[in-house]
């Protein structure tokens, strides 16, 4: 028998020093900025590619945990940022799903469309409106392979009561794909 080194899952060190645990969201944008310097500062650091995601309380406007891309720091290619931000909320709320826990509900807020893998974990964990910055064309033009996203899909997750917004804040979140780029970044997936 193979003995398995145990699996941690965990966000950089820095994102205490970004990320403003006290502060109340009360706009779209105001969460996607914090989205995108997730992402931003993901690149800037080289601890991983350039996204990131957040989960917030609709009902209070808090913030309840975050996720930056850490595929490639953390050797687990389903470590993309909204995974890790689901994972974190859940953990941190002590629960398996975000549907209307304790009469509130969660929002994902992510500096990109999600891809097929992502979109499953929406389902599946609860959370009732999505955020997105970039689309996924935007990362596809990097070479990240977005894999099987349809129209369909999209539809699918509607028609279960989950909202999706496209487009917010987009220059700024294509801005940190470009600068990801520009830095050489490794596109782990294409």
């Amino acid at each position: 028998m193979s003995s398995f080194s145990p699996i941690h899952i965990d966000n950089p060190d820095w994102i205490d020093l970004l990320v403003d645990w006290d502060r109340h969201y009360v706009s779209d944008e105001n969460k996607m900025r914090l989205a995108i310097a997730l992402s931003r500062e993901n690149v800037l650091r080289g601890t991983g590619g350039p996204f990131g995601a957040a989960i917030f309380d609709t009902h209070f406007g808090t913030l309840v945990a975050v996720g930056v891309n850490s595929v490639v720091r953390l050797n687990n290619c389903t470590l993309h940022s909204e995974m890790v931000a689901i994972m974190m909320a859940q953990a941190r709320l002590g629960c398996f799903t975000l549907r209307e826990k304790n009469a509130s509900t969660y929002e994902l807020v992510t500096s990109c469309e999600p891809c097929a893998m992502c979109l499953g974990a929406i389902l599946w964990s609860g959370v009732r409106r999505v955020v997105c910055g970039a689309y996924r064309d935007d990362a596809r033009h990097l070479g990240f392979e977005e894999g099987p996203v349809f129209p369909e899909s999209h539809a699918y997750l509607k028609a279960r009561g989950v909202e999706i917004v496209y487009g917010v804040q987009r220059d700024a979140a294509t801005a940190v794909l470009e600068l990801y780029r520009l830095k050489g970044g490794l596109i782990y997936n294409g």
